[in-house]
């Protein structure tokens, strides 16, 4: 039997998965390393990290599983997207690495503006200039650390890294290289406008692929330190958005997905380039070769509900802790029973400014209507009502751009929950279901690297094979009509009090 190694690098740990060719788990392990904070802003972490990480449950897992190491047929790799890894022409890491939270580049989007233009940035990377993509933090290393940007040779994304620790090589794919606003996004590959306008060598970009092609094999020093045999294949990968939306089967179009973990977002599928000039959604090249997804996100959706239940319900927590039972558990429950609009109450979950659709750090939260007769259950429910409809607004932007989406998946915390998918699903008027497997980004690259080995002959067959769904949750339709009712008046809050946020920003 075929078995298939899914490596997820995230920001808190790194998760390696050893799967059968069915999807099934056999083995997983997942080792943490430190964030560095040095400065207000900042967030850096040591690449050296995540390769310790990487061989530590790479041996782990083959131990656990009790098989043979040449039976895996192929690795794939998915990564935190946006990294900066510079290395020096000997491979050795030459500072910690910038990571995707990184706010320090302010002044450096406004150079990257500039020098090539709005219009012409987003034409390309199908992008604004944003702090937490690579190309600001390069030409940060470069006006800070001159000394460290005249001895980089190489310059990688975290996965990126721990592919040239396994393999040797320096290479990347499209998924991951998008957010890298470098890469022209239409013509997947890298842009020699963008590259010349902002002065940085081509030579110190990796060579870049398709996500299910072979990239390289494990060499020895790595088979050594990981376990893993000699010559393995190692496949594209994909950042972990594209990687979890291969986990979840949104491979197709019509297909989209929702995550609502700290932060929220909807995710979907299509084959035909499609770029917002506004620039309020990210458009990327996904781990499907030929297509594209299409990316809107929204800055504080668990968030959101986190804040309300370590504020608010600490009764909830305490009864948790006696029933055994997840806080978020109770809350669902009482939260189910107060009626669709809170009983004209709305939230705007801005608390950490807001991304998708209106780019505005400065969009503070807002409860709209607040009554005397309203408990805090009311508030819980504006809460997830309000999240909601952030996401909606995604949604709407993505059918504005002429993406087409018939089924939505729910991932993250907020899948988990019955009541907030149907809040979805009435909300989207579209069915809303969850995927059995909870691997997600670690089976994505999984099977990307079953795709790279002829385990599966495609990425889609991959998916048909492997990904299996619970039965889904459908629109209500008086449900429907009563959130759109709530949802058109939302939509009319932050244009009325976008100049009090400016306002309160400044004082």
């Amino acid at each position: 039997m075929p078995y298939l190694l899914g490596v997820d690098l995230g920001t808190s740990g790194t998760k390696t998965v050893l799967f059968k060719d069915d999807g099934s788990v056999v083995a997983s392990k997942t080792i943490e390393y430190p964030l560095y904070q040095p400065k207000n802003g900042w967030a850096e972490q040591n690449p050296l990290d995540w390769w310790h990480a990487t061989c530590e449950t790479c041996k782990a897992v083959i131990a656990k599983s009790g098989i043979n190491s040449k039976e895996i047929k192929g690795i794939g790799i998915s990564g935190q997207m946006h990294g900066l890894v510079m290395l020096d022409k000997s491979g050795n890491v030459k500072r910690k690495s910038i990571i995707w939270c990184d706010q320090r580049t302010a002044n450096e989007c406004e150079e990257i503006t500039q020098k090539v233009g709005a219009e012409k940035l987003i034409e390309i990377t199908a992008n604004p200039a944003l702090t937490g993509f690579t190309a600001s933090k390069i030409l940060w290393v470069r006006n800070n650390e001159p000394e460290n940007y005249a001895k980089c040779a190489h310059i990688l994304l975290p996965k990126d890294y721990i592919r040239y620790m396994l393999t040797g090589e320096f290479a990347t794919e499209v998924s991951d290289a998008s957010g890298m606003q470098l890469l022209d996004v239409p013509k997947r590959q890298w842009s020699d406008e963008v590259l010349s306008k902002l002065g940085i060598d081509k030579s110190l970009l990796a060579k870049v692929y398709e996500s299910p092609e072979a990239t390289g094999a494990v060499n020895e020093k790595a088979s050594e330190l990981t376990g893993l045999a000699v010559g393995t294949i190692v496949a594209g990968g994909a950042g972990d958005n594209a990687a979890a939306a291969v986990g979840t089967g949104t491979v197709i179009d019509g297909k989209a997905f929702t995550t609502i973990g700290t932060s929220g977002v909807v995710f979907a599928h299509t084959s035909k380039l499609s770029i917002d000039p506004k620039g309020r959604v990210h458009t990327f090249c996904c781990a499907v070769p030929n297509a594209w997804h299409v990316m809107g996100v929204t800055q504080a959706a668990g968030l959101s509900l986190k804040w309300y239940r370590d504020n608010f319900c600490n009764a909830e927590i305490e009864v948790a802790k006696g029933i055994d039972k997840d806080p978020y558990y109770l809350m669902d429950q009482q939260a189910g029973r107060i009626p669709i609009g809170s009983e004209k109450l709305l939230y705007l979950p801005y608390l950490m400014g807001e991304r998708t659709p209106h780019l505005d750090p400065n969009c503070r939260g807002v409860f709209f209507g607040l009554s005397a007769m309203h408990t805090k259950y009311h508030l819980l429910r504006a809460v997830m009502e309000g999240v909601t409809f952030s996401q909606r607004d995604s949604v709407e932007v993505l059918k504005e751009m002429g993406v087409s989406i018939n089924e939505m998946l729910a991932c993250g915390g907020g899948g988990s929950s019955p009541l907030w998918r149907q809040m979805l699903a009435d909300s989207f008027n579209c069915p809303v279901k969850t995927v059995v497997s909870k691997e997600g980004p670690a089976l994505g690259v999984a099977i990307l690297a079953g795709t790279a080995t002829g385990v599966y002959k495609s990425v889609e067959e991959g998916c048909n094979s492997v990904i299996k769904l619970n039965p889904s949750q459908n629109p209500i339709a008086e449900n429907v009509s009563e959130y759109q009712k709530y949802y058109e008046l939302y939509k009319s809050i932050y244009p009325a009090l976008k100049n009090s946020f400016s306002k309160l920003a400044s004082l």
